[in-house]
């Protein structure tokens, strides 16, 4: 469905004008009447009001193919993977792996890059194809335009350092030592720790975004770190997840 039939729909829905949308986004009726018509889409500050007003993310309002994408990392944005701000509201201009509670996860392009390619969906390109593409498509991007302004003098990245230093610190036999901390989602790194009652406890919010990484033991079981300004876990587990023991729950 086009943007124009979106807000149309969506606006009937809501039981409202043209002139009550209008004063809701601040806009004139005219203007409404434009975006009905396919002459014209709202900016991006408007679409943020619409998606308010409507309760659906700005990705439903612009429909098929008008998608957003991470201005850090490229992605397309769907509905569960758009960032919150420290408001509570959705950013929609990041996801949740590079932007969560107001920082920004990464300020090396290339640790992105490595996380990237490590990631990408099939095996159609090479590694060497994609680290050429991202490097020529990131720097394209909102965030990586305006990088030296949002970065924050560095602080979110001293930040990660002490965090590596204060999980090295710790001494966990067997653990490989740690080199850097990537930003992981909640809902796909919380895994149901056994107790010896015979339940399970999960650590995480779902929603929400933690440094971590996974580390390869000698033999063969991982080693998961988990990490933000509150609390460090530490977990061992087999292939795909399995078998997983809690070593570590540590407020900091």
């Amino acid at each position: 469905m086009e943007t124009k039939d979106m807000i149309l729909q969506l606006r009937t829905k809501h039981g409202l004008s043209q002139d009550e949308l209008a004063q809701k986004v601040f806009v004139t009726r005219q203007a409404v009447s434009r975006w009905e018509n396919g002459d014209t889409v709202p900016n991006t500050d408007t679409l943020r009001l619409l998606s308010e007003v409507f309760g659906v993310s700005i990705n439903a309002i612009l429909g098929e193919p008008s998608q957003l994408i991470c201005q850090c990392c490229g992605m397309p944005l769907e509905e569960d993977i758009i960032s919150i701000g420290k408001d509570g509201k959705p950013d929609t201009d990041y996801c949740k792996w590079c932007y969560a509670d107001g920082e920004y996860m990464y300020s090396d392009m290339d640790d992105l890059i490595d996380v990237c390619v490590k990631n990408w969906p099939g095996n159609d390109l090479t590694d060497e194809q994609k680290r050429s593409h991202l490097k020529g498509f990131l720097p394209t991007l909102g965030y990586w335009k305006n990088h030296s302004e949002l970065a924050n003098d560095g602080a979110f990245e001293d930040f990660k350092r002490r965090l590596v230093d204060e999980i090295n610190a710790l001494g966990i036999p067997g653990m490989p030592k740690v080199d850097k901390l990537n930003a992981l989602v909640g809902s796909y790194v919380d895994l149901a720790y056994p107790l010896p009652s015979g339940a399970a406890v999960s650590f995480l919010d779902k929603s929400a975004t933690y440094l971590g990484n996974q580390l390869e033991s000698a033999d063969g079981r991982c080693f998961g770190v988990l990490a933000n300004a509150e609390f460090i876990l530490i977990s061992t587990y087999g292939e795909k997840c399995k078998d997983p023991e809690l070593l570590l729950y540590k407020k900091r």
